[in-house]
């Protein structure tokens, strides 16, 4: 199979999907080597970028998912009428580093962790679909388990877990704290580098589109004074 080939139908089959598709499967139904697929899918990547397309080609966890680039997600909320989600709270981001670095858990390993009641927050991270069920523990009570999603992910920039912070040693449960307090303000940092460099993406578009304007004006103005003169300079019969 051509490579060309290949990236269409990659291309083809995340449009349609708009959903996180594993490149096992892709792999499987078009008859090649997994290698090929994550090969195509990083050249498509490149190429989007390379061409600063309004689409971008995302890997998360062994999948692979179409998404709008962060340049235009002010556009897309004006025509689509959605709002930008608000910022998570120094608590949501708590229980949300310790799922990242402990999944998959239950409700009570993170309230023993953060010593609070933590239900608010788990189901706020629930309907933000960063976090879902993966289970129950084989205890009394059979109690639900918790892992993050690929919108986990794709909020932080992330390519799998693997990418995320490395905890210190830990040997009390001081250090345990400690660590994801580290942990915390790392994906703080993270989120709001990503908001960043969202922002200047889109104050460069702004700017490259007023330009555009600008010079659509000028050209329009030119073309109208051009015409002004070849018709007051026409001879008269």
């Amino acid at each position: 199979m051509e490579n060309c080939d290949l990236e269409c139908m990659i291309e083809s089959i995340l449009f349609v999907s708009g959903e996180p598709v594993r490149v096992s499967r892709i792999a499987s139904v078009l008859g090649v080597e997994e290698f090929d697929v994550d090969a195509a899918a990083n050249r498509l990547r490149d190429k989007y970028s390379f061409e600063r397309r309004g689409i971008r080609l995302v890997k998360l966890e062994g999948a692979l998912q179409l998404c709008s680039s962060p340049e235009f997600a002010d556009y897309i909320r004006l025509v689509l009428e959605t709002r930008k989600p608000p910022q998570l709270s120094p608590p949501a981001l708590e229980v949300l580093a310790i799922i990242a670095y402990f999944e998959p858990v239950t409700k009570a390993y993170i309230e023993q962790i953060r010593g609070v009641d933590s239900s608010y927050t788990v189901g706020l991270l629930l309907d933000r679909g960063l976090i879902q069920p993966c289970g129950r523990l084989s205890a009394p009570g059979r109690p639900v388990l918790y892992k993050t999603t690929h919108v986990f992910l794709r909020t932080f920039g992330l390519e799998s877990l693997h990418e995320l912070p490395a905890l210190p040693k830990i040997e009390s449960p001081e250090d345990g704290r400690e660590g994801i307090c580290a942990a915390i303000a790392e994906l703080k940092a993270k989120e709001e580098q990503e908001e960043e460099q969202e922002e200047e993406q889109e104050e460069v578009a702004e700017e490259t589109a007023k330009e555009a304007m600008e010079e659509a004006a000028e050209a329009i103005t030119e073309e109208a004074v051009k015409e002004v003169t070849e018709v007051t300079t026409e001879p008269t019969e």
